[in-house]
């Protein structure tokens, strides 16, 4: 079985094999860069938890994750189709409907079960490049349902009389809540009364369709 550096090294492989940065992979499996830099590194144990994450994410199985070449491989082993969820993707607010209600969905999209975090779930498709090059437009984050984010921290927000669902990076200076975008080209928002906004839910990660 391969150890940290070793399960590193061959994580760093991958990556330049397939073309993937090492941030997108962050965003991918819900953590920051740091954390993938440490694991690449070797300096940071990957939990066997986040080995399935990780793996998805790169596109290889698991096993070829933990062991290399030359561990011995049972010949007993038979392989197990990995569970997927349908995981709803919010289009339209309805006024009056509970955010997260079915009336609100406008399609879905399958993930392996072994690949998501705890807790109620939600895709929101990027608009526009507010958010660029964070999360580039047409994009699918994913969501987790919650009230409130830390500082810094980027939250599916709604705004328009609570009819719009936005992304936008929290800032929290004082009692002031500033909903920044990434994109510089674009203006910040101001919550206040005249200004309302309602965090639903932290960006998790993204993916793209091709």
């Amino acid at each position: 079985m391969r150890n940290s550096m070793e399960m590193g090294s061959y994580i760093e492989s991958v990556l330049n094999r397939i073309g993937m940065k090492p941030i997108e992979l962050a965003n991918r499996i819900g953590v920051d860069r740091s954390t993938v830099t440490r694991y690449l590194k070797g300096t940071r144990k990957i939990s066997m938890e986040d080995v399935p994450k990780i793996a998805n994410a790169i596109g290889i199985n698991p096993v070829e994750l933990l062991m290399d070449e030359n561990d011995k491989k049972p010949t007993n082993v038979i392989d197990i189709s990995q569970r997927t969820v349908k995981i709803p993707v919010l289009g339209e607010i309805a006024c009056g409907d509970p955010i997260l209600a079915e009336e609100n969905y406008e399609d879905y999209r399958d993930e392996l079960a072994e690949s998501l975090p705890a807790g109620e779930l939600v895709y929101l498709k990027a608009k526009g490049d507010s958010m660029s090059p964070t999360i580039p437009s047409g994009s699918f984050v994913l969501v987790r349902a919650q009230s409130d984010v830390e500082n810094g921290e980027i939250a599916a927000v709604l705004v328009n009389g609570n009819t719009e669902a936005t992304l936008k990076r929290v800032k929290k200076q004082g009692d002031v809540i500033i909903l920044m975008p990434d994109n510089s080209s674009h203006q910040p928002y101001i919550v206040d009364k005249n200004n309302p906004a309602k965090i639903i839910g932290k960006a998790i990660r993204f993916t793209q369709d091709l």
